[in-house]
């Protein structure tokens, strides 16, 4: 399996740091997590149902006719590929590693490129795979681009996936409301915005067709009964929704703004992280964790991603360890 952001028990082992003397900023995830309230006991003891409102709940957030809960966007990651014979796929790079390594597990001809690039060459392909907004790039789409490129897969039975398990900052950017269009598949992630990574929980939205065979391919009670019960609760909450896409945008920027003091100003970023890949990320990615505070290191390219801290404690603690930092990383 992949590396990726979040391995905190091994880094509390490695470093010799107990686990709650950590500043986790390895992961994209929101740390202002929605307020889960009591589970109630049925929800533990029954099995999931399609008609508990979820899906019309999930309609009504996302904006699209058609939705189906998946166990995490990574659950349709790992199905999509197989629902299609062998084809062409271009996949954004650098990016989320798991969209290339499932389509080359499913055996398909597989391309990483640069955004442009991929944009530019559609043509060569019979799936395009990208990430809206970025990660770690933060590359950003036009609507009006990204339906350009779906019009000219789907005129020969293509696919444009379009994942944005980044995109509930900015939903006035979404494809889902579009999403009805053959072809046309977008991946959404309740865990980041909603800081609810735990109970493993995403949509897609897509043609009726599509939804339908991908919900023969993943089988039955995709998402727990607990899951789907905080999730109808959390996808309704419209006045949360506002106040954290405020605070998210706001932490964001701050946090550009601290690393730009420290001599590493970002060369990218969205409302969930920033992206540093000057200097030499390796030795302050080192240089941090011995300090308790865990980012997340690429090798290629060969840079570091910062989450957000989440409240005046945790920017003072990291604004510290950079300044104690120096020149590590220059």
């Amino acid at each position: 399996m992949l590396e990726h952001g979040g391995r905190l028990l091994g880094a509390a082992n490695q470093y010799g740091i107990p686990v709650h003397e950590w500043l986790d900023l390895s992961t994209g995830i929101s740390p202002f997590a929605w307020p889960v309230p009591p589970v109630p006991p049925s929800a533990w003891m029954r099995l999931p149902e399609d008609d508990d409102g979820l899906v019309d709940g999930a309609r009504a957030y996302y904006g699209a006719r058609h939705v189906l809960p998946v166990a995490g966007s990574q659950a349709a990651i790992q199905a999509l590929p197989c629902l299609r014979s062998n084809s062409r796929v271009g996949v954004i790079s650098p990016g989320y590693n798991e969209h290339a390594h499932a389509w080359r597990r499913a055996g398909h001809v597989v391309e990483t490129l640069p955004a442009a690039v991929l944009v530019d060459e559609v043509a060569r392909f019979d799936v395009v795979v990208l990430i809206h907004p970025n990660n770690p790039g933060g590359e950003r789409f036009s609507p009006d681009v990204l339906l350009a490129c779906h019009e000219q897969l789907a005129g020969r039975g293509g696919w444009l996936v379009v994942d944005e398990a980044f995109m509930d900052a900015t939903p006035s950017d979404s494809l889902c409301a579009q999403a009805w269009r053959e072809g046309l598949v977008v991946l959404r992630s309740a865990g980041k915005f909603f800081g609810l990574a735990g109970a493993r929980a995403g949509f897609v939205a897509a043609s009726e067709a599509l939804l339908h065979a991908l919900r023969e391919r993943l089988g039955p009670w995709t998402l727990s009964g607990p899951s789907r019960y905080v999730l109808r609760r959390a996808l309704a909450d419209r006045a949360w929704h506002v106040e954290a896409r405020e605070r998210l945008h706001a932490c964001s920027a701050q946090l550009a703004s601290l690393l730009t003091k420290h001599g590493m100003e970002p060369a990218a970023g969205c409302a969930f992280f920033q992206w540093w890949r000057d200097g030499q990320p390796a030795a302050m990615h080192e240089a941090l964790a011995r300090q308790g505070i865990l980012t997340r290191l690429f090798d290629a390219p060969h840079s570091l991603r910062f989450g957000l801290p989440g409240d005046a404690a945790a920017f003072h603690r990291l604004d510290q360890a950079l300044a104690r930092c120096g020149n590590v990383g220059s």
